[in-house]
């Protein structure tokens, strides 16, 4: 009985660990570096406004959704006034909502 109990007292086997490959000597690649975005409305001195959405569509998505920032390129000042255009323009049915 005794050898019974020593069998199922056992531990499990734990699984080797896989090894990392090897990082490639050498110098490390070079970061891109991207042109900085520009502000549109800045530089071109346009104005934002509610009553132009073909000029808004440029700044939603295909889903209808704002598009950020960082991915337009616009400045904070700009960002908030589009945002509020958009949503005026959404809710006086110049913009869609969503698109399907």
């Amino acid at each position: 009985m005794s050898e019974d109990i020593k069998n199922t007292e056992e531990t499990p086997a734990r699984p080797e660990r896989q090894e990392r490959p090897e990082r490639p000597s050498g110098p490390r690649p070079r970061r891109t570096f991207y042109k900085k975005k520009v502000c549109k409305f800045c530089t071109n001195k346009l104005e934002v406004d509610y009553k132009k959405p073909d000029s808004l569509r440029r700044f939603i998505t295909e889903r209808g959704k704002i598009l950020p920032r960082r991915i337009t390129g616009t400045c904070a000042k700009h960002q908030r006034m589009l945002t509020t255009e958009i949503k005026r323009s959404r809710a006086l049915a110049f913009l869609p909502f969503v698109t399907k």
